[in-house]
């Protein structure tokens, strides 16, 4: 007698979620950066977008050798270490219909990538940029990354007597669009953000802490897993509801605060903190800085604005990718050239 085949689940489009992995882990066991990849692995498979309209971006770090794990069909670079913000910036630019993410890490951005990373954020580019955040350097013995907290201690006992960058303040700060913070041990808020975050169109910052399973899950670490699960301070609780869902909700109670996305998706935010509204940037910039003033690891959507122009928009790009462009249309012709060489005279 035959045994009968299970059909294997698949998304709106027809395809099933095989279609949306990569090749196998080489990180440590129980990594946070894993937890992060398969969480984009469902988003991706959830919202329908065929892989081969992707672009992965990485720097160099741990962080970077994520998007091999996710989507192995999709166009990827892996760009030398902090320069993933110009490669993706000439990506997008060369096809701007493509969905676009990121995967760096605290070193790769807080350090020697910030110089381009603040200039990706004030451009507003339409991309999803993910920073595995662990606040140390994890191929290169576990030091102390920018992005450690002050006070914390290495597995070694010393102790951090600098400062942290707070990378989600930073980016409100200088224009990204939709800026948040999670937990890889967070399946359910780090799956609805991702997912309102592939809707948006402008830069998305998900600062998404990652515990170091080597380097930085010890006693004395503020980006552990222990201390993550008795440290985090949700500001919302985040629903996201896709075009192409039936219309509701996990959570019927408290106040809703409602965002619809570009492409008619909507990102529902029931507020945990009082009066707390994610399209004020100066208090969500205020409500970070007195977390942190308190010891506290917030997480959750701090701002959105689906009105600012993208750098798209604003470089008035016509609707072709310019990478698909004839010469003809892209080069001006002599006599126009010959004119502005006039002009210059």
């Amino acid at each position: 007698m035959a045994t009968a085949t299970a059909t294997p689940k698949v998304n709106y489009i027809g395809l099933p979620i095989l279609d949306y992995r990569g090749g196998k882990s080489t990180l440590c066991a129980g990594c946070g950066h894993n937890a992060i990849s398969e969480r984009i692995i469902d988003a991706f498979f959830e919202m329908g977008v065929e892989p081969e309209r992707v672009m992965k971006m990485s720097g160099i770090g741990c962080s970077s050798k994520s998007p091999a794990y996710f989507m192995g069909r999709s166009f990827s670079f892996n760009s030398v270490h902090g320069r993933m913000p110009a490669i993706s910036t000439g990506a997008i630019l060369a096809n701007h219909t493509m969905t676009t993410i990121g995967v760096s890490g605290d070193g790769d951005t807080a350090s020697i990538g910030m110089g381009q990373f603040v200039h990706l954020l004030r451009r507003n580019l339409p991309m999803i940029y993910i920073i595995e955040n662990n606040g140390v350097y994890g191929l290169t013995k576990g030091q102390f990354s920018a992005t450690a907290d002050l006070g914390s201690r290495l597995k070694t006992g010393v102790v951090n007597d600098l400062p942290a960058i707070d990378t989600c303040a930073l980016a409100i700060q200088l224009g990204a669009t939709f800026v948040g913070r999670s937990f890889s041990g967070d399946k359910k808020q780090l799956l609805s953000m991702l997912k309102a975050a592939i809707a948006h169109k402008g830069t998305v910052l998900l600062d998404v802490i990652s515990p170091c399973v080597t380097f930085n899950d010890h006693e004395g670490s503020t980006k552990s897993y222990k201390f993550m699960q008795e440290n985090d301070e949700p500001i919302n609780e985040i629903g996201f509801v896709a075009s192409f869902d039936e219309i509701e909700v996990d959570y019927d109670s408290g106040e809703i605060y409602e965002v619809e996305m570009h492409d008619g998706s909507n990102l529902r935010l029931r507020k945990l903190l009082e009066d707390y509204d994610p399209t004020d940037k100066a208090n969500a910039v205020r409500t970070l800085m007195e977390s942190s003033e308190n010891d506290e690891i917030l997480t959750g959507v701090f701002y959105i604005n689906t009105e600012k122009p993208t750098f798209i928009d604003q470089l008035n790009l016509v609707d072709e990718p310019l990478g698909t462009l004839p010469e003809s249309l892209t080069r001006p012709p002599k006599p126009a050239l010959d004119a502005l060489m006039a002009a210059l005279k």
